[in-house]
């Protein structure tokens, strides 16, 4: 089957499954997910779903979802709050990190500097999984979902000190030259340069008339590509797609504010983000979970329970102790970046194939339950807030 009728017949199954996902209160776009586990387990379409084509809409279903979270993030919010968010971020990143790499060390008698790499990589939040939800239930500029993409947004800079940390170890591995890493750091540079030069000059830019709806459509997608481009000289993609969403905000007159939360928002959604999550239910392997059972429970166990035991102790005097659980249980969605240096680790036969295995089996597990179980507290403890008017359309 080529991939056209493939994506066919997939769009048409999210469709039907979303349909009964609903009347559960979980997103629609998580029935992709669900049709990504099957498909790892028997999958007659691998031509198709192993082609560079579908990868590239993958990724582009990542960049959009990352680009929605930096648009949707409340810089004034982070700034009011921000002595929460960070001593909460520091809080959950440094125990969750002290016990993983305790476990990863002393069970796999992996090097420290090593299971301290993989330990604050999976401490960290995978936002673009954890946005549909937050979305779906009208909590994106809640309080609670600023603070929730909020502690995302900083653990995001720690992703890149990891990334950073991780180029230096296999440079070295490898024998990479110093020079390579002052290069990628430059890079990372211009890219928050380029942001704060877009944020200074904003009374300006956003004084500019667009032409018309395709003209500006054009303009915000050679924005994204522009920052994600760069961000991939330097395998930091994801960081360019969330710095779009921040800088391009900041540079658009607020009357056509309401076309990303509608035009945008609809290709992400309708089209790229099933994408992306029918690429994570792909590479899910059935295999890990049954070949290390209590240890895949374990894992899950320590590093969710961990987050969200964190959470609870930090948030509960803000949001209560519902809500604190709520954004502990939301904060342990992980996926891209861990997963990334996780892959990376093992190719350079830095960790062995029983905690690559392990690992991945917890972060699938989870991945699946996540959705559900998030969906099913919100509803059950009515944190839903009264429904929000629609911002307008394009002028």
């Amino acid at each position: 089957m080529n991939l056209i009728i493939f994506l066919a017949v997939f769009f048409l199954s999210t469709i039907c499954i979303g349909r009964l996902l609903e009347k559960f209160r979980v997103p629609w776009v998580f029935s992709s997910l669900l049709i990504g586990l099957g498909l790892s387990i028997i999958n007659p379409f691998v031509h198709a779903t192993s082609s560079s084509s579908f990868k590239f809409f993958a990724e582009l279903g990542m960049f959009f979802l990352l680009f929605i979270i930096g648009f949707e993030l409340n810089i004034k919010k982070v700034f009011k709050s921000s002595k929460f968010i960070f001593k909460t971020t520091f809080v959950i990143i440094a125990a969750e990190t002290l016990l993983g790499t305790l476990f990863v060390h002393y069970v796999f008698g992996i090097p420290w500097l090593v299971s301290i790499l993989i330990a604050t990589s999976f401490a960290t939040v995978g936002e673009a999984v954890l946005l549909p939800i937050l979305d779906e239930f009208k909590l994106v500029r809640t309080k609670l979902g600023q603070s929730i993409l909020s502690i995302g947004m900083i653990d995001d800079f720690i992703e890149v000190i990891t990334v950073v940390v991780v180029s230096v170890v296999l440079g070295r591995s490898a024998g990479h030259a110093s020079f390579d890493i002052l290069i990628n750091l430059l890079v990372l540079a211009s890219l928050f340069a380029l942001v704060y030069i877009i944020v200074t000059l904003r009374e300006y830019l956003t004084s500019f008339k667009y032409k018309d709806v395709p003209s500006f459509f054009i303009f915000v997608i050679f924005f994204i590509f522009l920052f994600v481009g760069i961000g991939q000289l330097v395998e930091s993609a994801a960081l360019g797609a969330f710095l779009a969403g921040i800088a391009l905000k900041n540079m658009i007159p607020k009357k056509i504010l309401g076309f990303i939360d509608s035009e945008i928002k609809t290709l992400a959604y309708g089209f790229f983000a099933p994408l992306f999550f029918l690429w994570v239910g792909l590479d899910i392997d059935i295999s890990y979970i049954i070949q290390f059972p209590l240890l895949v429970i374990a894992a899950l166990i320590l590093t969710n329970g961990t987050k969200v035991l964190s959470s609870y102790f930090m948030g509960k005097k803000v949001f209560g102790s519902k809500k604190s659980i709520i954004m502990g249980l939301g904060l342990s969605v992980k996926f891209s970046t861990s997963i990334v240096i996780l892959k990376l680790l093992f190719e350079k036969g830095l960790i062995q194939s029983d905690l690559y295995s392990i690992l991945i089996g917890s972060t699938s597990i989870f991945l699946i339950i996540a959705p559900i179980l998030f969906s099913y507290l919100i509803t059950k403890w009515d944190i839903i807030p009264q429904k929000r008017k629609k911002s307008g359309h394009f002028p």
